[in-house]
């Protein structure tokens, strides 16, 4: 009982998980991917005779796997189908011509044998076109288990296919095959394909989505040879890149939040963490420039106080010149009063000499003047 109840919330679990996976493939990405059904181009190659059969059965609008109109003149697109060879690996081209000088490549066919009658394969969506590389392969399920009641587990596990049995594989490995490129170009194409309108993506969804579930979409190359093949050969339109990268530029940070919520939270979490960093950071940086601004006003209170000591050094050095200066000044007019006191001294006593001997002149002056006349009073008398 305990069994059952397991296997019918295991039941439950993987529809619910179904249905929310169908409904997400539901929304339009806005991408040219989004008009081009890879695992379609799988099932029209699985059930074609040749690549010839292969590429009118992409471009038939009743097949309902091409709804491209890349260069938008309100015309679906034809894909032309072009092989390369490197060995025992193909790499089958489904391209797109723009116009008379630029084409786009909308997905690869890389297909390997991998035994004497045994191949794998596995088709690319372009980048440019799915907005990353888009990796589908078919695939089968096996069980295994099932015995002994209807408690029984049953494991069922998928594996890879062998594509060996596919008419048109068969026909690429046939001795003495040739290198199909379509001989098909811009405005020159065959007389049996007609443009129609694209489908509105309403209308359009239903053939995109709900196809047979044969196919898996997978993150690993497991066709490396014909991978290597087709990386040179690669073919590019510069204005379907540009749409590409401007839809996912405009669409792209919608899709991101809606589907790594967690890893949103996280990065939120994160830059929390960023930003209370960022503020203990500032908070460290502001302290540090207190402390900075707290050394500063030190270092200049100390140079001010060095200031001071050197201004109350200069002043007493002033202070001390001044003095000085008063001493030698008080020196030099002593010394200027001594000089002028022993000037005066000089002076006066050389003056003195001076009256002396001019007295003494006069005294003898006045002697010899006196005897002069005495002698001629004598003479007279």
């Amino acid at each position: 009982m305990k069994k059952t109840i397991r296997q019918m919330a295991l039941v439950l679990l993987a529809l619910a998980l179904f249905s929310h996976i169908i409904i997400a493939q539901e929304e339009a990405t806005g991408l040219p991917g989004d008009n081009f059904s890879l695992d379609g181009a799988l099932e029209l190659l699985e059930n074609s005779k040749d690549l010839e059969s292969f590429e009118k059965a992409l471009n038939k609008e009743n097949n309902k796997v091409n709804n491209l109109d890349l260069n938008e003149d309100g015309e679906i697109d034809y894909v032309r189908v072009i092989d390369n060879l490197q060995g025992d690996a193909h790499a089958i081209v489904l391209q797109v011509p723009l116009n008379d000088k630029e084409a786009q490549d909308i997905a690869v066919i890389e297909i390997e044998k991998d035994g004497p009658e045994s191949a794998i394969l596995q088709i690319i969506g372009d980048e440019d076109i799915y907005g990353e590389q888009m990796i589908v392969e078919p695939y089968e399920e096996e069980g295994s288990g099932g015995k002994g009641g209807p408690d029984a587990e049953y494991d069922i596990a998928r594996v890879i296919v062998n594509v060996w049995l596919w008419p048109s594989v068969r026909y690429v490995y046939t001795p003495g095959y040739v290198r199909y490129v379509s001989p098909w170009r811009w405005l020159y194409y065959p007389t049996w394909w007609r443009p129609w309108r694209p489908l509105a993506w309403t209308v359009w969804r239903p053939y995109r989505i709900y196809r047979p579930h044969r196919y898996r979409i997978t993150t690993t190359h497991r066709v490396v040879v014909a991978h290597r093949a087709y990386a040179p050969v690669r073919t590019r339109s510069v204005a379907v890149r540009t749409r590409t990268t401007k839809v996912l530029t405009t669409n792209g940070n919608r899709t991101v939040a809606k589907s790594y919520t967690n890893t949103k939270v996280a990065a939120k979490s994160g830059d929390k963490k960023i930003v209370a960093n960022k503020r203990t950071g500032k908070v460290a940086a502001t302290k540090g420039d207190k402390k900075m601004v707290a050394n500063k006003r030190t270092g200049k209170a100390a140079m001010t106080d060095g200031d001071k000591k050197a201004a109350i050094n200069k002043r007493s050095g002033k202070v001390a010149v001044s003095d000085g200066d008063k001493k030698m000044a008080a020196s030099k007019k002593s010394g200027k009063v001594a000089a002028t006191k022993n000037g005066k001294k000089r002076v006066s006593s050389t003056t003195k000499a001076r009256k002396k001997a001019g007295t003494k002149a006069k005294s003898a002056n006045r002697g010899a003047k006196k005897s002069v006349k005495k002698t001629r009073k004598r003479k007279k008398g």
